[in-house]
């Protein structure tokens, strides 16, 4: 059936808000020609924009023309405000941005083991406000946060999940209670895939499998367009994935003795040790990479890709992306090796990268969740 005249501009609005938003500020002209528009139809549509207060005149195309089809619009970025929060086992991170996901200021706090829930969430509050401050910004509009965890698929709330600090749920209710904005959570490694897929390593694909290497192991299947979370949100929880080498198997208070044990970050830095290096696993893995022990290397893909295998046996994504510190730190050298071990391991091809954005994507991640948000709320009908 035929769309309806309100119907056909609501999606020519999204679509010349959306080449804005990708290309940049673009004259009339320019418009009509990407969007296959008609003149009055695209000079209707810049004046509905401009009056919503979506879009302005940024400049003008070229020094010898003048008139209506050599003005620059541009998306008003100050429109509404976004942020979004890393919360780590021992931290926050904090990122304020603007509506086109322009980072106007930063923070990260340290939160010890030892801090108290209340405290801890106070302090991570606190960042967050004081950071929007120093960006100028006096209301947020929507806040993206990632957290390690299990997100219920119901409710869209972070879990109650044993191992993990109480502030980290405590938080996520702080916020939607204090803040006159859209607070949404999404499990990190969620997050860092769809950066990937946004922004990062994965921008050709549309299935893959993300597995995260850091402090922790952990995977995000986006499959067909879209992550999959599972019946209970726990989609991609690889850590208590059981392996041979562990000597042990996991249980359901804890992942020691599945894949975690293999290829966790601790796991990781006492294999270094054996080889000779010293550090972080972060720091032993991308010393290694730029011109280590190729056996420190050898044998880290061959654990990596035990993982990965059983991940590609289930799924055939085609494609496995090594995200995290540690994986970012590894880059092609080590993803090279896992792909070889792997496809020994497996009848079924699968392409290994190394992720673009390592720890940085779950922020990433977070605020590309709160621009969509703000961009949906922001970018409906204009009457």
């Amino acid at each position: 059936m035929p769309a309806s005249p309100s119907t056909a501009r609501a999606i020519n609005d999204r679509l010349a808000l959306r080449l804005l938003q990708d290309e940049g500020p673009l004259t009339a002209g320019q418009l009509k020609s990407l969007t296959g528009l008609s003149r009055p139809s695209v000079a209707d549509l810049v004046e509905r924009l401009q009056g919503a207060g979506l879009i302005r005149i940024v400049g003008e195309a070229g020094e010898q023309r003048r008139g209506p089809n050599a003005r620059l619009y541009g998306i008003v970025a100050d429109r509404a405000h976004l942020a979004a929060l890393d919360v780590r086992t021992q931290g926050v991170s904090v990122v304020v941005a603007d509506l086109l996901g322009t980072t106007l200021a930063e923070a990260t706090l340290p939160i010890g083991s030892d801090t108290g829930t209340e405290p801890a969430v106070e302090r991570a509050v606190a960042l967050l406000e004081r950071t929007a401050r120093d960006a100028g910004v006096a209301r947020l509009h929507s806040v993206g946060i990632g957290a390690p965890g299990l997100i219920d698929p119901g409710s869209g709330e972070l879990r109650d999940t044993t191992g993990l600090p109480a502030w980290h749920r405590r938080l996520v209710a702080a916020l939607q209670e204090r803040l006159p904005a859209t607070v949404l959570v999404e499990n990190e490694t969620n997050l860092a895939a769809v950066a990937e897929q946004r922004v990062g390593a994965a921008r050709d694909r549309d299935t893959f499998v993300l597995l995260w290497l850091g402090q922790g192991v952990g995977a995000a299947l986006f499959l067909d367009g879209r992550i999959r979370r599972g019946a209970s949100g726990g989609a991609g929880e690889i850590g208590f994935l059981p392996v041979p080498g562990t000597g042990g198997l996991p249980g359901r208070d804890g992942c020691d003795g599945g894949f975690h044990s293999l290829a966790g970050g601790a796991a990781v830095a006492a294999l270094g040790e054996r080889h000779g290096l010293k550090g972080d696993a972060v720091a032993m893995v991308g010393a290694a990479a730029a011109d280590g022990p190729p056996a420190f290397l050898d044998a880290l893909a061959e654990r990596i890709a035990i993982g990965a295998a059983a991940a590609v046996a289930v799924l055939d994504p085609g494609c496995v992306v090594l995200g995290g510190e540690i994986g970012h730190a590894g880059g092609p050298a080590l993803a090279d090796r896992v792909a070889r071990r792997m496809n020994e391991l497996s009848p079924l091809h699968t392409e290994v990268r190394a992720g673009g954005l390592g720890g940085a994507g779950v922020l990433h991640g977070a605020l590309l969740s709160a621009r969509d948000a703000a961009q949906d709320d922001l970018y409906s009908p204009v009457r």
